[in-house]
């Protein structure tokens, strides 16, 4: 037997040399890749999340547009309430009872059917703080009151669920002179 080994049975270990141009080139385009590939992801979620804000600002407007389909047409008829409201105050106080019957009850019918569709006047009262977000002043009058309150309701004030359909336009107390 010989105790000479042989070289060419044993592997070599491998080099530790710095890596070559090429394995340099290819970890710069795989960090580029990684880089890119990032920020595609980035720009997917950004649109999915862009796409289901939209959505649902959809579904919003669709729901404001279901509860708010008559707003026009309620409106409209305000108009209606008030020729009947006026209607009943210029009927004499004697005879005429069955018409101001009928037209009482027409106001009545109208008022419930507004209150069906969540239409509903805007309570005034004498003295309260004028409310620019319920109220229109039309006047300003002297009066005992402080300045800048309601003296009186000229034409009734409207909401359609929580919105403002039209304003109270009321009186205005005057500062004093």
């Amino acid at each position: 037997m010989n105790d000479v080994t042989d070289t060419q049975d044993i592997p070599e270990a491998p080099e530790t040399a710095p890596e070559t141009s090429a394995e340099l080139d290819l970890a710069e385009a795989l960090l580029a890749k990684d880089q890119e590939i990032a920020d595609l992801k980035d720009r997917v979620l950004r649109a999915l999340a862009d796409v289901e804000n939209t959505r649902r600002r959809l579904e919003r407007d669709k729901a404001e547009a279901t509860q708010y389909a008559v707003t026009n047409f309620a409106r409209d008829m305000l108009a209606v309430a008030e020729n009947l409201r006026r209607a009943v105050a210029s009927l004499p106080a004697e005879g005429f009872d069955g018409v101001r019957a009928g037209i009482e009850a027409t106001e009545r019918e109208l008022i419930a059917i507004f209150g069906r569709q969540n239409i509903t006047r805007i309570d005034i009262m004498a003295g309260q703080p004028l409310d620019p977000n319920r109220h229109q002043a039309m006047i300003e009058v002297p009066s005992d009151l402080p300045a800048g309150s309601v003296v009186a309701e000229l034409a009734s004030g409207w909401t359609i669920r929580d919105r403002l359909l039209r304003p109270a336009m009321v009186s205005v107390a005057r500062a004093p002179d």
